[in-house]
């Protein structure tokens, strides 16, 4: 069956002031859903981040593929790379992925299993080889965070508000203020596990928010921290050696491989990347340094699901471990993920999810739900999600309100502290 028409719909969801080492979220959070529908009546669906390009390239490839058969993926992702007209970027320095092509083709991999599992009555899960788990386990993602929810000031705040969607609205900037936000995070969520995203205070002070979070929960829950690259190889040996004692790994607390390798060797706790080794070209350097002990795969960055199978596949030949990357997705993203987490056969850590802090949906029938900090695998065909095709416009209708088109912390740091700026290395 071939492709008959497509839809691409720029998207903005509330998402609240989250920092960063890049900064600090907007508002909103952009993402972009397609939709691809075939002679026999049936749909594919993906959502994918919002990077520069990634509007316009997704309809330029699509209307390039109408005519292409889904079954026959391998050749219409090629026909869809070599119909890119703009060349592919390197990672660079950003604690995102803005590499196009990597986005495009998982969005156009992830629609087409979408259609292939419905047209063969499968979940997508076994449509890769099967699901080793049916429920796929997910981490608590701190952040440190100025006050407010997202959104246009009358969503800012709601004194109404209890629990989790109370401590959503709330500054978090202190080792007390952190730990407060896990437990409400974990109270709503189950979760059983807990990553805090650094690099945005003295390293001491994000230390000292990690000690209180072993003292508040004990030596059974496993805490990671992510600085997202931004310390120095001294910085990374001191406080990774001061951190051994607690954390599950530390993840990029420095830029590159080699600098990774350094502080390897140095420190007890295992290293983990989404930012050192980042593609099929970066894996023999990583081996040859052993520049991480863990992988965190996504999707999105990696050019689909079944590239991300193919990566975990390497990553058990050469002893790696294996996680998964998030960012602020909704749920059919989350879909995606439960069910590439549930073909990975060695799922070594909890998986990172963005999603309890998104308010809003577009879904049929509202959010996934965690039980005890898992989201059961789905069990309808394909990613086993449908869309709201109305809460589906009103999040286009966010888009072409708020402003945005591409996702820019620095620009939204500088709204609360003049001249701020981005720094490689910053401590």
């Amino acid at each position: 069956m071939k492709i008959t028409h497509y839809t691409v719909t720029p998207i903005a969801t509330i998402d609240p002031p989250l920092r960063a080492a890049s900064g600090m979220h907007a508002p909103y959070a952009l993402r972009v859903i397609l939709e691809i529908a075939c002679e026999d009546g049936l749909t594919g669906i993906s959502e994918s981040p919002c990077p520069q390009g990634m509007v316009e390239s997704l309809n330029h490839l699509c209307d390039r593929l109408l005519g292409s058969e889904p079954l026959q993926l391998t050749q219409l992702l090629e026909a869809a790379q070599n119909a890119l007209e703009t060349p592919d970027e390197q990672r660079g320095d950003s604690p995102w992925d803005q590499r196009l092509w990597v986005h495009l083709r998982s969005a156009l991999e992830v629609a087409c299993l979408d259609y292939l599992g419905k047209r063969f009555e499968v979940r997508v899960c076994d449509f890769l080889g099967g699901a080793v788990r049916e429920r796929v386990p997910f981490g608590a993602y701190l952040f440190y965070k100025e006050r407010g929810a997202g959104g246009p000031l009358e969503f800012d705040t709601d004194p109404n508000a209890t629990g989790w969607d109370a401590a959503r609205q709330l500054e978090a900037k202190t080792p007390e203020g952190v730990v407060a936000q896990a437990q409400a995070m974990i109270d709503a969520f189950g979760f059983q596990s807990i990553k805090l995203k650094g690099g945005v205070f003295p390293p001491d002070e994000e230390a000292a928010a990690m000690f209180a979070l072993r003292d508040a929960f004990g030596p059974d829950v496993p805490l990671r921290l992510d600085p997202n690259a931004v310390w120095s190889i001294e910085t990374g040996i001191r406080i990774g050696t001061k951190l051994d004692s607690v954390l599950e790994y530390l993840e990029d607390p420095v830029r590159g491989q080699e600098a990774m390798a350094k502080v390897g060797k140095a420190i007890e706790s295992p290293l983990a990347t989404n930012m050192c080794t980042t593609s099929f070209d970066d894996i023999p350097r990583a081996v040859a340094l052993h520049s991480e002990d863990v992988i965190l795969t996504d999707h999105h960055y990696w050019g689909g699901l079944k590239p991300c199978l193919d990566l975990c596949r390497i990553c058990q030949t050469f002893g790696r471990g294996i996680s998964m990357h998030s960012n602020s997705h909704l749920g059919i993203s989350l879909a995606a993920m439960v069910h590439l987490g549930a073909c990975i056969p060695q799922l070594d850590y909890d998986l990172d999810t963005h999603y309890p802090w998104q308010a809003e949906e577009i879904v049929a029938g509202g959010q996934l739900k965690f039980e005890n900090g898992a989201i059961a695998v789905p069990d309808a065909p394909g990613i086993g999600v449908a869309i709201d095709t109305d809460a589906l416009e009103r999040l286009h209708q966010n888009y072409l309100r708020c402003g945005l088109e591409f996702r820019n912390d620095e620009a939204e740091m500088q709204k609360i502290e003049p001249g701020w700026k981005f720094e490689a290395t910053r401590w």
